[in-house]
């Protein structure tokens, strides 16, 4: 309570320079506050006025001097410096943020990677070296920790790159009260031992057989969907859309022997229609004739108890018979099929459409 009760951050910045900042909105309204320090002891302190401010909105908030011992005493006071407003003693030596590690090293043996930097010239036992890595297939990075200074891991891919940082971590509760690394050394990229200036370009061989699988099955799969689609459309297009027959294929004699002259093609067939006519006809007149001349042998030879008898419907099969001869006569007007197409011919042997 009192005049240690306000909140302040306090970094020793190895062992060299110290930082003392305060939350001056939150704690001092509207009043620019002075900072005093003193590394002495006893009841002869020697304070010294900050020469370094920290600024937050026009108003001190911290102040940045050199360290130059293990016991510290600082003093917050209004702006002229007649009232103190905060006082505090403290070890500087517990509030010591190490600087990153110096000359770093990578030695590579197989899979195995041994990291060292140089020792610090004090309290090398308080420091911890942590080595942290990742390949670009990890999402988090991999972390071990040794005594300073020196880190080894295995159990490295040789085709993978791997991205590496080391920094010095203070021991907590031996060495400091407050839990402060150094920055992170420069990350540097290697593969199977080998210095690179970036993993952007790292891509396994198991990842390139992957994609080249990929790609190709991915091709083989539209390529028959495609196939698929055109053989649905052109039962589609048949069934909807039906094909026209070309004329020239029923019809090859005339374009190609008549140069499409349909007069001279019509009469041309005509005498191959009325020879195949004459030719069918021609069997049934001999069979006709060969019965009238059994039928006549037949009345010359008389029965022993023949009669002859008029019957009176012979005019009317005669009149059938005759009817049947007019049938096969063609009339004016006749309609003749022909390669699927429906052909009226007249007397003078003309297609009418």
């Amino acid at each position: 309570g009192g005049k240690d009760a306000i909140n302040t951050t306090i970094i020793n910045f190895n062992n060299e320079k110290m930082q003392i900042t305060w939350a001056t909105r939150e704690l001092f309204h509207n009043e620019n506050v002075s900072f005093f320090y003193t590394f002495g002891e006893g009841k002869h302190k020697v304070w010294k006025p900050c020469t370094t401010y920290l600024l937050d909105q026009d108003y001190n908030s911290g102040c940045l001097f050199k360290t130059e011992g293990p016991t510290l005493a600082i003093s917050i006071r209004n702006s002229n410096g007649s009232e103190e407003l905060f006082s505090k003693k403290l070890k500087a030596d517990f509030y010591i943020k190490p600087s990153p590690p110096e000359n770093v090293t990578f030695f590579w043996e197989e899979d195995s990677v041994t990291v060292s930097c140089n020792k610090p010239e004090r309290n090398a036992w308080c420091l911890r070296l942590e080595l942290q890595y990742k390949s670009k297939f990890d999402k988090e990075w991999q972390s071990r920790t040794s005594k300073c200074c020196r880190v080894g891991e295995q159990g490295f891919d040789p085709r993978k790159c791997y991205s590496f940082r080391v920094r010095l971590r203070r021991l907590v509760p031996y060495c400091n009260v407050v839990n402060y690394s150094s920055d992170w050394e420069a990350e540097t990229f290697w593969r199977n031992g080998t210095l690179l200036d970036s993993c952007d370009d790292d891509v396994t061989p198991q990842s390139q057989t992957v994609i080249v699988l990929s790609c190709s099955l991915a091709v083989l799969l539209m390529m028959l969907i495609l196939l698929i689609l055109l053989c649905k459309w052109q039962r589609v297009q048949m069934s909807v859309l039906p094909a026209i027959p070309d004329p020239k294929y029923p019809f090859a004699d005339l374009f190609n022997d008549h140069n499409g002259n349909l007069q001279e093609w019509l009469d041309k067939n005509e005498h191959m229609v009325l020879q195949t006519k004459l030719e069918y006809e021609e069997p049934e007149s001999i069979t006709e004739a060969e019965n009238q001349q059994e039928d006549g042998k037949n009345s010359e030879k008389p029965g022993p108890s023949e009669n002859i008898f008029t019957v009176p419907g012979a005019a009317e099969n005669n009149y059938g018979k005759e009817a049947e001869i007019a049938c096969l006569i063609p009339v004016c007007n006749t309609t003749a099929p022909f390669a699927g197409f429906q052909i009226l011919m007249n007397d003078d042997m003309y297609v009418m459409l």
